[in-house]
């Protein structure tokens, strides 16, 4: 565990004007708030505030930062408040400390829904300032490195959340080297046979070939030495996980690896980047196609250098970057370059990008308002994919994910110009909008005014942000076509009434309904949420009952006999019997329920049957309009069999009450159809000429069995018996 001298020396080393007394306070207090905490290992748990920021002094990070980590587990462990770090430390440590808290709070699940939104609290809580994920980062890495400890599931879901969320974000940061040592720590959790096979391979290839970093390094030294550059030489062997990463990508094996080790050649200008190249091609063949400009076109996170691979010693092949002294501290700690100090004062790096540019787009998209499970989708894409950088026509550079097409490159220059995207020439020559575009190719958008994105786009686009523009364009288009279905199905409704369908009437429906908008109708009417005479009712209730009436007492004699006029008779939604057919009443407070004899429902009370009264049709039941019979038909998939359908209902001189498709297939659909009709003998010629017909697969009585014991629902289409003129009362 680093001591309090020896952590106020690192920061001083780079910052000779820090304030000893602040950091010597934030130790003092952070040591007594955690003086009774152990960790699982049984170490004191003081020790993890203070690696956490021996880590960010390695970054050359500000005091404030600094003294965040020591105090970063204060309010979230211990008795300590963010009122008392305010008084004590001031307001811009308080707010980085609660931003820290917060994050920590924040449990990003496996959970597709939980995940998103919490990544978004992540990203928010970033976007007021950079250094609270640095802290985050930070903590995670020391966390990462004293897993031990814990019980193997917690350090699973630890080490998938690394993969998941931290490493790649560490990525986007810019900190390579950071992200690096996440995803190795990650992987060595996660797939330890897959890791130690690796490290097996190593030791073999040293044992076959020897040490071949050394041998190389002194050999690229002594070329770039004879050419007259002085160059600070640096060799490695790649990190497991980016063996294995690279190894699944490209279905290859171990031995077909072409950049197993790597070399970073670091020069003091720009022009010696370019000389030490020349120098290197001189020596060592350069091998094609693997040549890469990072310097001419750098990437989204500032990250500036030259990649060659040339074949080495023993043909072995050999990756080099070329870089300054400032674009590789950019290349290994990414925005903390930002904040980095050195000699006291902040040091001004050209290449350090402005670490809030990202977020802001970010930020822009969580407020765009799409679902969580979108959002993530997007981050992840842009975190976790390599770049492609193109031109324009006017030769602007445009940096793509690997795996881009035009239509990112569109959308990527402006969403008009990618809503409009008719076609493109690359290199001058017309290709499909699915190609892949690769390094250096010139892309030309072609437009038209008429074109509009279609839903195949998404599955070619590959950025976020053309993924999320074409969704919300296709969005907007059908609920665009839903309005003017939904307007049209009103208009003819209010037509026949005899009424007005204009917008005051329509406005005056929404505010009666409890509709948001009278565009939220109209939706709602075109995807048969909602009636367009349950519309018509909102407004003129005299052209039919009130919308969801509470039940009321309907006895007529003229319909059904053998029940009091007084008793309220309610048709059973179950079997909806039409006159024509025997019907039994199931008695019920106030009235009784009609049953056709072979309801399902009765045979949940065959052993009630005090309540069971015996009922009969009256006379006139069947030239009362308005009977109401449900039937459910299997139709085939044919353009015009639906209006066929009800073509055919109307030569009969029944009435389509309503109308629903319950299963909808490429083939056939599935219909369920409620039809005004006079008795059972008309229903039953409906049923037989729909019958007859070489669309309809099917065609039968609905019946819709009800939970044991339930009562029969009412609805609005319910059947009523008419009132009779001359109530109980005598009037």
């Amino acid at each position: 565990m680093i001591r309090q001298y020896e952590l106020v020396e690192k920061v001083r080393d780079y910052n000779p004007n820090t304030d000893e007394a602040l950091l010597n306070r934030a130790y003092v207090f952070g040591a007594t708030a955690h003086a009774n905490q152990r960790r699982a290992s049984g170490e004191p748990y003081w020790g993890h505030p203070l690696e956490v920021a021996s880590i960010l002094t390695d970054l050359r990070l500000d005091d404030s930062t600094i003294v965040t980590a020591l105090l970063h587990d204060t309010v979230e462990d211990t008795p300590a408040t963010s009122d008392e770090i305010a008084r004590l430390f001031g307001d811009e440590i308080a707010g980085l400390v609660d931003g820290v808290t917060k994050l920590t709070k924040l449990e990003v699940t496996s959970t597709e829904a939980a995940q998103a939104e919490n990544f978004r609290k992540l990203l928010l809580a970033m976007a007021k300032d950079v250094r609270v994920i640095l802290v985050k980062l930070a903590d995670r890495l020391h966390n990462m490195r004293t897993l031990d400890h814990l019980k193997p599931e917690k350090r699973r879901r630890i080490a998938q959340e690394t993969m998941d969320i931290y490493a790649p974000l560490a990525g986007r940061m810019g900190m390579q080297s950071m992200r690096e040592e996440l995803e190795d720590l990650a992987f060595e959790v996660l797939n330890p046979e897959a890791r130690t096979s690796i490290m097996r391979r190593f030791l073999k290839l040293r044992r076959d070939s020897g040490d071949l970093i050394p041998k190389i390094s002194a050999e690229l030294t002594r070329v770039l030495r004879e050419a007259g550059i002085a160059a600070e030489v640096r060799g490695r062997e790649k990190k497991p996980y980016s063996i294995w990463r690279k190894m699944e990508e490209k279905q290859i094996s171990f031995s077909q690896l072409s950049d197993i080790y790597g070399f970073r050649v670091i020069v003091p200008a720009d022009e010696d980047c370019y000389c030490a190249l020349g120098a290197i091609h001189r020596h060592w063949r350069a091998v094609p196609g693997r040549f890469k400009d990072y310097i001419s076109g750098p990437k989204a996170n500032g990250y500036r250098s030259i990649h060659t691979t040339v074949s080495g010693p023993g043909a072995a092949r050999v990756e080099m970057q070329i870089r300054t002294h400032q674009m590789h501290a950019v290349a290994e700690t990414g925005v903390a370059a930002h904040w980095a100090y050195r000699d006291g004062e902040r040091v001004e790096n050209p290449f350090a990008v402005d670490p809030y540019r990202w977020l802001r787009d970010l930020v822009a998209r969580i407020e765009s308002g799409n679902e969580p499970q979108e959002f993530l989708e997007h981050v992840k894409l842009d975190m976790f994919t390599d770049q492609v950088f193109c031109f324009t026509p006017k030769g602007d550079v445009v940096g793509l994910p690997r795996g881009a097409t035009p239509i990112d490159f569109a959308y990527a220059i402006h969403t008009r110009i990618g809503e409009r995207c008719a076609g493109a020439l690359v290199d001058g020559r017309r290709v499909p909008l699915w190609t892949r575009l690769r390094n250096g190719q010139q892309v030309e958008i072609i437009t038209a005014e008429g074109q509009r994105p279609s839903q195949h786009w998404e599955d070619m686009a590959k950025t976020g942000r053309a993924k999320h523009a074409i969704r919300r364009a296709l969005r907007d288009r059908q609920r665009d076509e839903e309005v003017a279905l939904g307007r049209d199905l009103l208009d003819q409704t209010f037509a026949r009434q005899g009424r007005d369908s204009g917008a005051k009437a329509q406005q005056a429906a929404a505010a009666k309904l409890g509709l948001p908008s009278v565009e939220a109708m109209l939706i709602q009417v075109a995807r048969g949420e909602l009636s367009a005479h349950q519309v018509v009712d909102a407004i003129y209730p005299s052209q039919a009952a009130e919308p969801n009436p509470a039940p009321e007492p309907l006895a007529d004699p003229r319909r059904v006999t053998g029940v009091s006029r007084s008793a309220a008779v309610i048709f059973c939604q179950t079997c909806l019997p039409v006159p024509g057919e025997r019907i039994v009443g199931l008695a019920r407070r106030g009235g009784v329920v009609v049953h056709e004899i072979s309801c399902p429902v009765l045979a949940q009370h065959e052993t009630d049957l005090a309540r069971w009264h015996d009922l009969r049709w009256a006379p006139e039941a069947a030239r009362v309009p308005g009977n109401l019979a449900r039937i459910d038909l299997t139709l085939l998939n044919q353009p015009g069999t639906l209006g066929k359908v009800c073509t055919l209902v109307g030569e009969q001189s029944a009435n389509i009450d309503n109308i629903g498709v319950t299963t909808r297939k490429p083939d056939f659909f599935l219909m369920t159809m409620d039809l005004e009709v006079r008795d059972l003998r008309h229903l039953n010629d409906v049923l037989t000429s729909l019958r007859a017909q070489s669309f309809v697969n099917r065609v039968e009585r609905a019946r819709r069995p009800q939970p044991s014991g339930a009562e029969p629902a009412t609805s609005v289409d319910q059947p009523r018996l008419p009132l009779d003129p001359v109530g109980p009362s005598g009037d």
